[in-house]
């Protein structure tokens, strides 16, 4: 089982969970203040840091940002009112690798939760999951792809990328020109379990735009309305 820290200013939210996931079997510790969640996720050894985007002092978003920093790859599940695309992304951007809009069924945290947590504990990285060719170099339209070292390059100049994001580039850098359903995005980048909230999807292809493509420059990720995305071939 895991250990957790719950990181959110409402009790009326912190008692159930706590409750709902100490009946899973984990072990769980609350902090109710930003500055105090920083501190315990930086001193303890977690498994998931489940963080409310709002607090007091410290933002769930800024301590987000600041255990990446400092190199810590604890998955983060954010919770959360603010449920905008541009949300999304600063989300997604800031490290975090899922996204829970308030109000949410209990049942679907928990989901969630177990999803993270598999994939922590089975030390799997998306790229082995795609099983992906390692210390190969994928390259279309000036667009290269060092998967194993999770690096970009666009226009020679280097790029880091998350993991989600070199899954995603992966796929679309071995199939230039096709069109990817939305569904086979999904099953790749989240193998074996429930699709993320609707929206993470295109806030991640958003992200990756921002940094692969240049600006005045023809789109390289095209959207296919009513079917997914394709990669510019030529």
């Amino acid at each position: 089982m895991a250990n957790i820290l719950l990181v959110d200013d409402e009790n009326a939210l912190t008692e159930p969970l706590s409750k709902a996931l100490g009946h899973q079997g984990h072990t769980i510790d609350v902090a109710d203040q930003g500055k105090t969640g920083l501190a315990m996720a930086i001193a303890g050894q977690y498994d998931l840091l489940i963080l409310d985007w709002m607090l007091p002092q410290v933002s769930g978003l800024e301590i987000c940002r600041q255990i990446r920093i400092l190199g810590h790859s604890t998955p983060v599940l954010f919770l959360t009112a603010k449920d905008t695309l541009d949300d999304r992304v600063a989300g997604l951007d800031a490290g975090g690798d899922d996204y829970l809009i308030k109000p949410f069924e209990l049942r679907e945290l928990l989901a969630r939760v177990r999803a993270l947590l598999r994939r922590q504990s089975h030390g799997e990285t998306i790229t082995e999951t795609l099983g992906a060719v390692k210390n190969n170099l994928l390259s279309v339209n000036n667009v290269s792809l060092d998967v194993a070292n999770q690096v970009a390059y666009c226009q020679g100049q280097r790029i880091a990328l998350s993991e989600k994001e070199v899954a995603l580039l992966t796929l679309f850098l071995q199939a230039p020109g096709q069109i990817l359903s939305h569904e086979e995005i999904y099953s790749h980048l989240w193998p074996g379990e429930s699709p993320p909230s609707s929206n993470v999807l295109a806030a991640l292809v958003r992200l990756l735009r921002r940094k692969i493509e240049q600006p005045n420059a023809p789109r390289l990720i095209n959207s296919v309305y009513g079917k997914g995305y394709c990669f510019e071939a030529n």
